[in-house]
């Protein structure tokens, strides 16, 4: 029996690879603890750069798969609705809701719209997407982005 550079080269990643899964023992992600085990096993390993044995670059896409796999199930994004998107912008820009009563007309209906007692109407929505540089879109209920983008894309 013949045994090729090859072959000797696959064997000896096997053996580094079944080495590195004995010294992480990667399984299942149930906990915020393991998650954040995991997420410095791949810091470690990123911190290699282009010096990833083959080995190692299989056990990064293995702890990653894991890693994406538990956050999927576990970070899932509520979308947001417009107030919340309008509210989320006046915090982080430090603005109240009397900075934006020029875009919105009038005291009242800024009260109104802020206190989520009337909707954003096209036209506001428009105003409020060029004041904060955004797309308006980002201010239309959820069934009336879907069928805005379905106009335009």
């Amino acid at each position: 029996m013949t045994i090729t550079l090859e072959a000797c080269a696959s064997f000896g990643n096997d053996r580094e690879y079944a080495r590195l899964l004995a010294e992480v023992q990667p399984k299942a992600i149930e906990t915020e603890a393991e998650n954040e085990l995991y997420l410095s096993e791949v810091s470690k390993l990123m911190q290699l750069g282009e010096n990833l044995s083959p080995a190692q670059e299989r056990l990064l896409k293995l702890l990653v798969n894991l890693i994406e796999s538990f956050e999927d199930r576990y970070y899932q994004l509520k979308p947001a609705n417009p107030l919340e998107i309008l509210t989320e912008l006046m915090s982080q820009r430090g603005l109240k809701q009397k900075d934006l009563v020029p875009v919105f007309g009038s005291q009242g209906v800024a009260s109104e719209v802020l206190n989520g007692k009337r909707e954003i109407s096209k036209a506001i929505a428009k105003a409020l997407g060029e004041f904060f540089k955004v797309s308006p879109v980002l201010f239309f209920d959820a069934g009336d982005r879907h069928l805005d983008r379905s106009k335009h894309g």
